[in-house]
């Protein structure tokens, strides 16, 4: 009974440590992707003073997450790491099951872009673990560590280099797996189309109408037989009775000119090779504007491939319009976030394809020698 018992704990230990290593690297190849989910969270509560914290939060986290999974397999403090778990699974519970019973969040970004989760999905998956780690917490005092102390420690030490070095590298240089609809390879027309076999919301229109005080509401079948002069009209509403799936990956990119004319359609429906260069701001502007850049501005005129800054900083780009030569184009800054994870990013384009996408560190690569 004994070693069943063992059995099913090492078990227990196998699966939560599995999947809390899984969560934390996927999420780790895009700290700033639960950055801003975490400012996501922060705005619905309206703690926006939170938001300068987030990115050391997600750096923090990932690291924990994987050397919480770690240390759970080898059985290392379980004393310790299991008050940890189950605290942190405790928090992550209620952070799903507020995003489904509020409906304020879409994803609760479990497991980052790659792998996205209803809220129905990761409340679910949250239970089941508090159900296994329960199970661990009682019995933290019978696991016995599978390592010797110093190699724990050094397995322990070895995990925090590689996640902090992944996260360090990724950016700099871009995901490793980049799961965003804005990724090489896509067509951005076709992202910004609803999925096929699309169920678009079922919408009802709502009639509010006062008489003799008193304030009703009601949709087109349910309109009173008698509603005369009598009844005083006051609004009329479209109420979502059943939410659709027909939001597209891409729901809001469009590209204007300092005039504000939408150039997007024009631009992503046209048959030409061009650059566009996603600058959120340009407080890092001496980075990247060297002797690599103006050598790329000049292969680029010379095959005579349009350059575009895309951008959401207005004034710091009149700044640099006449010092590049460059079209602007301006954006929304929560969707060049998304599109692009360093600032700036490069898109090479042929209208809507996006043939290549690298930060502005990897340009060298990517000059003609």
């Amino acid at each position: 009974m004994a070693t069943k018992k063992n059995t099913g704990l090492l078990i227990i230990r196998w699966v939560v440590g599995l999947l809390f290593i899984f969560s934390g690297l996927v999420k780790a190849n895009d700290p700033l992707g639960l950055s801003y989910k975490m400012q996501e969270f922060f705005q619905a509560w309206d703690m926006y003073f939170f938001n300068d914290y987030t990115l050391a939060l997600s750096l923090i986290m990932n690291v924990f997450e994987v050397l919480a999974g770690v240390a759970v397999i080898i059985g290392w403090h379980m004393r310790l790491f299991g008050w940890l778990l189950l605290i942190l699974i405790i928090f992550f519970s209620f952070l799903t099951g507020y995003a489904l019973f509020s409906g304020k969040i879409k994803t609760c970004g479990c497991f980052g872009d790659c792998l996205p989760l209803t809220p129905a999905q990761s409340f679910t998956k949250d239970l089941i673990l508090l159900l296994l780690i329960l199970v661990l917490f009682i019995n933290r005092k019978k696991i016995i560590p599978s390592l010797r102390p110093v190699a724990a420690v050094c397995s322990l030490i070895f995990c925090i280099a590689v996640i902090g070095e992944l996260q360090a590298y990724v950016m700099k240089h871009l995901p490793l797996a980049d799961c965003l609809p804005y990724k090489k390879g896509n067509n951005l027309l076709r992202q910004m189309q609803p999925p096929p076999n699309a169920v678009p919301d079922s919408i009802v229109m709502v009639f509010k109408y006062r008489k003799n005080g008193k304030v009703e509401e009601y949709t087109a079948e349910t309109l009173p037989a008698d509603l005369d002069s009598t009844y005083e009209f006051l609004d009329r509403t479209d109420k979502v009775v059943r939410k659709g799936n027909a939001t597209p990956p891409i729901a809001d990119f469009a590209l204007f000119t300092f005039n504000g004319a939408d150039t997007t359609k024009e631009l992503l429906q046209s048959d030409a090779k061009y650059v566009m260069l996603f600058a959120k701001d340009f407080s890092a502007v001496d980075d990247w504007m060297n002797d690599d850049f103006k050598k790329y501005m000049q292969q680029l005129q010379q095959q005579q491939i349009h350059f575009y800054v895309v951008t959401a900083d207005k004034q710091g780009a009149e700044k640099i319009t006449g010092s590049i030569p460059a079209d602007v184009l301006l954006c929304d800054g929560t969707v060049i976030k998304t599109a692009a994870r360093v600032n700036p990013t490069y898109f090479v384009m042929h209208g809507a394809d996006v043939l290549d996408k690298f930060s502005y560190i990897d340009l060298p690569e990517r000059l003609l020698k």
